[in-house]
């Protein structure tokens, strides 16, 4: 039986036990000490046996007694108490929250699309003999899934987006996980279409989900915390690629087989942790394509054809023009990831304060005099410093989708991001063909096109509103004016 302590030295704080519940009267922290919720019968059983109260315990029956405590007796046990109060927390699943779903997901996908991609041309040059003729049209194959990515709307008749999202992600782990195994043409082909096809059914997916799950006024800044986990798990897979090759030595294989093998986990963690989710509204199982979202539709596909102009050919002229190597692109590539990683959830939080409408003509603005400084430069320090600045450009991009959620039905939602995916494949299939003939011409001339690109977009970007809603989806269309409150 335990009995209350006759004396006690007076150091530490003073605990009142009223009702059998400590509760302090020092101060507030330390009032954690013990949980509140815990009675006292616990503390004189349990908490006795942890040795954390010396004497023993106080027994329940003496209320209103002053008890003063040691605190050295507390420090060292304070992490498991801490510990142990988290506890109830955790099983009780306050993190299964959809947002943390999508950004665990998001982490997901680099470790093995920037895997694929860091080792593609080694890896066929080197294991399946490619030559310029192959790899042009392994790379037309990646964009098909992309151009066709209109289809996820018929296979939602089948199975939910959570439970397509998620599969995507294994597809795309498995396609990645096989590269390394058929170093073939007909192998690659294979294995680059069965990973494109997880990569690009999960982008819509995702993209869906992310307008579905997220309130408005939230979409921006959720969209920016996204970009910045794919940046960061980005910096992560370069580095494990530089580690596999330059200090384990490890073949191709393999490295494809630990940057998948994450993503495949990822993606069963997250099918047994987290409970299906619902929108709030019933998606659509048709295509659906409205003259409302026209705006929408042209600024998706300016921003595709921009997009290959950077991928593509800004790229070409750092190794071209400037014979940067392989280190020093890789070194751009992890200075924008961070970059990135930091920004852009920033960038999220000013597109909700200055609106979609602000955000798009500053983000246009911008891309002119990058484009007309690509095609002047001479310097490849200022080249470098355009390139890293033309990436910073790609989180603003995200106001595009914030601007269709304010407009759209929320019905729509599904159909639309797999009709946007196919317009913006559209310019993916297309400009590089028609601007790669160009460039052995004008290389200058091909990014004075992308400026040309970026002014109508800038003119397409003074139409948005400034509060647009449904019904208000332009301030002008077709040639008559909307009535609108701006």
């Amino acid at each position: 039986m335990c009995h209350a302590p006759e004396h006690r030295h007076e150091v530490g704080p003073v605990f009142k036990l009223i009702g059998g519940h400590p509760s302090s009267v020092a101060d507030r922290h330390n009032q954690s000490l013990l949980p509140s919720t815990w009675p006292m019968h616990r503390a004189c059983g349990s908490l006795r046996s942890w040795r954390l109260l010396r004497p023993p315990c106080v027994s329940p029956s003496f209320v209103g007694v002053d008890v003063r405590l040691n605190m050295d007796d507390f420090k060292p046990r304070w992490s498991y108490i801490y510990a142990m109060e988290a506890l109830p927390k955790l099983f009780a699943g306050s993190w299964r929250r959809p947002e943390i779903l999508l950004l665990v997901m998001a982490g997901a996908v680099p470790f093995s699309f920037a895997t694929w991609s860091a080792l593609l041309n080694n890896f066929v040059i080197e294991r399946a003999g490619f030559t310029g003729a192959e790899i042009g049209i392994l790379q037309s194959l990646r964009e098909v899934p992309g151009f066709l990515a209109f289809g996820v709307v018929f296979v939602l008749i089948f199975m939910r987006e959570q439970t397509l999202v998620l599969a995507s992600l294994l597809l795309l782990g498995i396609g990645t996980a096989m590269t390394g195994w058929f170093p073939s043409v007909i192998g690659l082909y294979c294995t680059t279409v069965l990973m494109s096809l997880g990569y690009h059914y999960y982008a819509t997916m995702e993209h869906s989900l992310v307008l579905q799950w997220t309130p408005i006024e939230k979409t921006p800044e959720m969209l920016g915390r996204i970009i910045a986990v794919g940046s960061a798990t980005s910096i992560i897979t370069f580095g494990i690629v530089w580690f596999s090759f330059d200090f384990a030595t490890l073949d191709f294989r393999w490295v494809y087989m630990i940057g998948s093998g994450v993503t495949v986990l990822v993606a069963l963690v997250c099918w047994l942790a987290f409970p299906r989710y619902s929108g709030a509204v019933e998606q659509h199982r048709h295509l659906v394509i409205r003259r409302r979202y026209w705006l929408f539709y042209l600024l998706t596909f300016m921003g595709g054809a921009r997009r290959q102009i950077f991928v593509v050919f800004a790229g070409f002229l750092m190794v071209e023009k400037f014979g940067f190597g392989v280190d020093d692109i890789t070194l751009l590539f992890l200075l924008n990831a961070a970059i990135n990683m930091w920004l852009a959830p920033r960038i999220g939080r000013l597109v909700a304060r200055w609106g979609e409408r602000r955000a798009l003509i500053f983000e246009y603005i911008g891309l002119i005099g990058v484009f007309v400084g690509y095609a002047l430069v001479e310097n490849a320090a200022l080249a470098a410093g355009l390139y890293v600045v033309d990436h910073l450009f790609f989180a603003l991009a995200l106001a595009i989708s914030s601007y269709f959620q304010k407009i759209a039905d929320a019905a729509d939602i599904a159909s639309t991001a797999g009709v946007s995916f196919s317009i913006d494949h559209t310019a993916a299939v297309t400009v590089p063909v028609v601007l790669g003939f160009l460039w052995l011409t004008s290389p200058a001339l091909v990014f004075l096109i992308g400026g040309a690109m970026a002014s109508f977009s800038l003119l397409l970007a003074f139409n948005v509103p400034s509060r647009p809603a449904p019904g208000n989806e332009t301030l002008f269309s077709f040639g008559r004016k909307q009535i609108l409150e701006n």
